[in-house]
């Protein structure tokens, strides 16, 4: 009896690790398959603070997308910025247009990381940068894909389409930018590169859905994009302006910004915050950074740039400069310079003079002090 009394023991005591065991195995089973589940929903979106140009670099699970790389002299810091993500291989690299302020860094992330696959719209450019770029794409042995308006690409569990551009052809370079639109659960964003009016309206007139909850603003918040009718489309709760401190095209301009300050669009920009990065779980979003503000203009100008300069402060000739006794300077009584610098239509370079028949109608991109500050920018003086 207590022979039978023992073995009965025996087997029960057997039974009782079994299950422990059993038990401890699942439970090891799901907390190490959560962990590695949370860390994969999350996307994150680097506005790298490249100044007056445009670099982002989108991570999701372990892949990667950068679009644009800034500056010829950023290439360094897109380098060393990509390095520190722990960046090896790019799936996608996208040259939005070939502006030097887009890819001006690109043929130095081409040499330094592999990639599976370019985008580059069907578009050529003289200048050295862009050779530099089609040097780089050869010596790797790779192939620029055209980008196709629909074209859905998947990075990580998110998914990226091309919504521009939507013609063969362009007067204007920045029109011919790729738009993308990405994807992750219930975020959405939309980066525009530098498109402009006309490519806006072929997005709206395509009926896409141009929805989006984070707009990084086009040609860095200029008043040639972001049109009112685009910005209702888009509807974004939030807005990225990638600009240059004290840029000489005073971005962002006033009409983009009264815009997102009435529609109450909080806004991130790099002149202000540096990188911004954005995280996303699929259902909400994280900023790491401070939010701006709706100032226009340059910083340093935005003072002066907001209280709206009539051309009655205008004291000409206001001094005479020290290299040339002769030539006049026109500034305001704040001292900021007041001879306007437009390209038209044609994409010519002009300058306009206080007082001059076009001055008062043209909407200025950069200002100067004196004609020859003006023409050494390339520009030339206003026949009227």
């Amino acid at each position: 009896m207590i022979r039978k009394k023992n073995s009965l023991q025996g087997i029960l005591l057997i039974l009782t690790l079994f299950i422990t065991i059993l038990l401890g195995a699942c439970s090891k089973h799901e907390e190490t398959s959560s962990t590695p589940q949370s860390v994969k929903e999350e996307l994150e979106v680097h506005f790298i603070d490249v100044g007056q140009a445009d670099s982002i670099l989108v991570r999701n699970k372990d892949a990667f997308i950068l679009i644009d790389a800034g500056n010829n002299e950023d290439e360094t810091l897109v380098v060393d910025y990509l390095k520190k993500q722990k960046v090896k291989k790019l799936d996608y690299v996208i040259g939005t247009h070939p502006h030097e302020d887009h890819i001006g860094g690109l043929d130095a992330v081409i040499n330094e990381f592999d990639l599976s696959t370019i985008y580059m719209p069907k578009v050529s450019h003289t200048s050295k940068t862009y050779k530099d770029v089609l040097i780089a794409i050869k010596n790797k042995k790779l192939k620029i894909e055209v980008p196709t308006v629909g074209t859905k690409f998947q990075v990580g569990d998110a998914e990226g389409m091309i919504l521009a551009p939507n013609a063969n052809a362009y007067e204007d370079l920045n029109n011919y930018s790729i738009v993308i639109k990405l994807t992750h659960g219930d975020n959405t964003f939309l980066f525009t590169g530098d498109a402009e009016k006309i490519s806006e309206e072929e997005m709206m007139n395509k009926r896409f859905d141009l929805s989006a909850d984070v707009l990084k603003l086009g040609h860095h918040g200029s008043h040639s994009s972001t049109t009112p009718k685009f910005l209702d489309r888009v509807n974004p709760q939030y807005a990225v302006i990638m600009v240059g401190k004290e840029n000489d095209y005073k971005h962002p301009h006033k009409e983009v910004m009264d815009q997102l300050k009435d529609k109450g669009i909080k806004v991130y920009r790099t002149d202000q915050n540096g990188t911004i990065v954005i995280t996303s779980d699929k259902k909400s979003l994280t900023f790491h950074g401070t939010i701006g503000d709706y100032r226009y203009g340059s910083e340093k100008d935005s003072t002066v740039e907001n209280t709206a300069i009539s051309t009655k402060d205008v004291v000409t000739p206001v001094e005479k400069a020290a290299v040339n006794s002769t030539e006049e300077i026109y500034v305001d009584t704040a001292g900021k310079g007041l001879i306007k610098g437009n390209i038209n239509s044609k994409k010519e370079k002009i300058y306009h003079l206080p007082g001059g028949a076009y001055y008062e109608g043209t909407e200025p991109e950069v200002w100067f002090k004196t004609e020859s500050e003006a023409q050494q920018a390339g520009f030339r003086k206003s026949k009227r």
